[in-house]
């Protein structure tokens, strides 16, 4: 801990050390903006734009979570089928980083050490990651309506024992092979919440066969089909419910990251001014123990010489030994006040495991003066409440739910149509005819006939065009349960889970009537206290001084002059408390406003996550 000491003597003596000046190259996070150190330097008065932290969620808050789908197909391809295991970094814990730590304490005001923190803080860091992620599933919600494309090329052989003498010529096996070459195309449209399939399938057959009049044979087959919801599941911008409900979702993680944003700046500036009123009890302290110790000197030389009895010094030498334990007292609040600060603000741009410390470079300000009414600050906090923003946006969210749930309790009624063709072309044989009739060919001089579906793959395709070849059908299909409980069970939660989304809205606006109407009483009550310990702290002065004079002259006891300077340090204790706790009480409005941020030109809004990709569009 001799870092400290150095530190404490520093701020003590007014000179800093030479290997305590700010030397590297610092930055307020990955900014690359420096900040000045404990020495000389002074806290700028103007902060740069890129040192204001982004704290809205912007379109690309999630590419750098995303992957290529194409261009990283090699890379997932190897590390399947890598033997080695993933190792987190937080579990390479060495112990020499542990022993680490940032010497520097940097002299910051509260807006700067807000900025960093927000950059910085880890527990901050991993609740603005929810709506990235809740971003993720709009994208997953219109996923649904992304044409899904297959293939499948395969080849098939078989070969089978005869079954009959006049299946194969010559042959005891009935050979047979065939290649597909199958594609097919789905979508679901974002108007109807139908979906749209064609199929094209090709095959190849080639047997041995004696009946086989077309060998090789190609049988191409294109055919469409409609599968369309007529009751539930359908309706006006129904296929997109999910989308809608997605967005929702995302937009009251944006709410809640602001409310979180919120309360972190509220404790960022308690943390700043806990430190402030730490450095001041204990300079009161210091104040405290340096007068009595005098008055020990003073009174052990007044015995030596006989003017003052031995009790004045035992008492002087009891308050003394009262005033070293508050010291130390003190101090350990002050190095707690700052270490809290420090973890919060997590100032570390040397990537130790012990930040830098913060110095706050701002005294608490009692001139400044809020002039909002009850009236209006009631206003803003129902216009600007992140809290409040989230649980209306939680209303809607539960509205559309009922809409969803009142739709599935209407009957399902689906109408799918189809309709293919089909075509064949090969290599066409003379096969006999055993019966009566026309003929078109010999074989062995007996007449035969031959199909007209000679010609190559080409001819097929060609003949699907003229569709002398084809099918179609058309299902209409009804299903309901008789009593439809399921559905009306399903109906009646969403109705209540929204009349409970809006009582809740109710009641934390109640509790936020109540927060806003403290704080202001609060507020007035800390700038009347200021005035008032103020005074007190004045009058405890002159009393102490006049009181020291008596006592020089021997008018006064030991036990007197201790009672006033005793006095003295509550009045000086409780004027700290109420310049802090004015300032805490600031915060405190702002933060039941909702304005907290603005207060700070932190630009927080909601942004909108509607996007639409080409697919859903139609």
């Amino acid at each position: 801990m001799i870092w400290s000491v150095w530190l404490l003597l520093a701020l003590v003596i007014g000179t800093p050390s030479a290997w305590a000046q700010y030397r590297s190259s610092s930055q307020y996070g990955t900014s690359g903006i420096q900040a000045p150190s404990l020495s000389n330097q002074t806290a700028p008065t103007v902060l740069p734009p890129a040192l204001r932290p982004q704290v809205n969620i912007s379109a690309q808050a999630t590419s750098r979570f995303e992957q290529n789908p194409v261009l990283s197909l090699p890379e997932v391809f190897a590390r399947q089928w890598s033997l080695t295991h993933e190792i987190p970094p937080e579990s390479l814990i060495s112990e020499r980083y542990l022993r680490t730590q940032d010497n520097l304490a940097r002299k910051l005001t509260l807006k700067e050490a807000i900025y960093i923190a927000i950059r910085n803080n880890p527990g901050l860091i991993a609740v603005q990651l929810d709506p990235i992620a809740a971003e993720e599933s709009v994208k997953l919600a219109n996923a649904a309506f992304d044409p899904d494309l297959t293939s499948q090329l395969d080849v098939t052989k078989s070969v089978v024992p005869v079954s009959s003498p006049f299946q194969v010529v010559n042959s005891e096996a009935f050979t047979q092979k065939m290649y597909d070459w199958n594609f097919a195309i789905n979508k679901v449209s974002a108007y109807t919440n139908g979906t749209l399939g064609i199929t094209f399938d090709n095959n190849r057959t080639l047997s041995n066969s004696t009946f086989s009049s077309v060998n090789p044979v190609y049988t191409p087959l294109l055919e469409a089909s409609i599968a369309q919801p007529l009751l539930r599941n359908f309706g006006w911008k129904f296929a997109t419910l999910n989308v809608t409900l997605a967005e929702s979702a995302q937009r009251s993680a944006q709410w809640n990251y602001g409310a979180s944003l919120n309360d972190f700046i509220q404790r960022i500036g308690n943390d700043y001014w806990a430190v402030v009123q730490a450095q001041e009890n204990l300079r009161v302290a210091e104040a405290a123990l340096k007068f009595n110790n005098d008055l020990v000197r003073v009174n052990r030389v007044s015995l030596q010489v006989g003017t003052l009895a031995p009790i004045d010094l035992q008492e002087a030498q009891s308050a003394a030994a009262t005033a070293e334990a508050n010291v130390y007292a003190a101090e350990a609040a002050l190095k707690t006040a700052r270490a809290q600060l420090r973890q919060d603000v997590m100032l570390n741009p040397a990537g130790t495991f012990v930040p830098e410390d913060v110095e706050p470079a701002e005294a608490p300000n009692p001139n400044f003066v809020i002039n909002d009414t009850e009236e209006t600050a009631l206003e803003k906090m129902v216009e600007y409440s992140p809290a409040l923003g989230g649980l209306r946006e939680a209303i809607r969210t539960a509205l559309l739910q009922v809409k969803y749930a009142e739709n599935q309790t209407l009957p399902e009624l689906n109408l799918g149509t189809q309709f293919g063709v089909t075509a064949v072309a090969g290599t066409s044989h003379c096969i006999a005819n055993f019966r009566p009739g026309p003929s078109n060919c010999t074989i062995a001089e007996q007449p035969g006939i031959k199909l007209p579906f000679g010609g190559i793959y080409g001819d097929a395709l060609n003949r699907l065009l003229d569709a002398r070849f084809y099918n179609y059908a058309a299902v209409l299909s009804f299903e309901m349960p008789l009593d439809n409980a399921a559905a009306k069970a399903a109906l009646a939660q969403a109705r209540i889970a929204y009349e409970q989304a809006r009582m809740q809205y109710r009641e934390a606006l109640s509790q936020a009537v109540v927060q806003v109407e403290s704080a202001i009483a609060n507020l007035h009550a800390f700038e009347k206290q200021v005035e008032a310990t103020r005074n007190a702290t004045y009058y405890a002065e002159q009393s102490l001084h006049d009181e020291e004079l008596e006592f020089r002259v021997g008018m006064a006891t030991t036990h007197d002059l201790l009672q006033y300077q005793a006095e003295l340090v509550t009045a000086q204790g409780n004027e700290v408390q109420a310049d802090v706790g004015l300032e805490n009480a600031r915060l405190a409005l702002w933060h039941a406003e909702g304005t907290l941020m603005n207060v700070f030109n932190i630009n927080f809004q909601v942004q909108n996550p509607h996007v639409e990709p080409w697919y859903t569009k139609f």
